[in-house]
């Protein structure tokens, strides 16, 4: 069984920068990569970033240039740089890691971008 654990979400000023966090715990030799998700209130859960087993990375079209993801599967780490923010990038981040074909989610870390 594999357990998601988030950080790093804070209150930041437009164009300033974050680091978040995510770390695994248990049976992390069973994923087969991690993605990052956001949501706000009222809103479906929007697709951020994902690592591919062949280490592409896919973003979303509204982060790319500013976010940059980097994953670890032998250590159970993923992070995602976030850069240039913006008050629109507001929400609550959650890692996401594909585990023997289902996904495993983490609790989430919020994210404020505002004055």
């Amino acid at each position: 069984q594999v357990h998601l654990m988030e950080s790093g979400g804070d209150l930041v000023q437009p164009g300033g920068s974050l680091r978040l966090d995510c770390t695994a715990t248990g049976d992390i030799s069973s994923i087969a990569n991690f993605g990052w998700y956001r949501e706000t209130p009222g809103k479906p859960r929007q697709f951020v970033a994902l690592t591919f087993n062949d280490g592409r990375i896919n973003y979303a079209t509204s982060v790319e240039g500013r976010f940059s993801m980097s994953s670890d599967r032998t250590k159970g780490t993923s992070s995602l740089q976030m850069n240039n923010l913006r008050p629109d990038d507001t929400a609550v981040y959650y890692c996401n890691a594909g585990v023997n074909g289902r996904f495993v989610w983490g609790q989430g870390t919020q994210v404020t971008v505002s004055l």
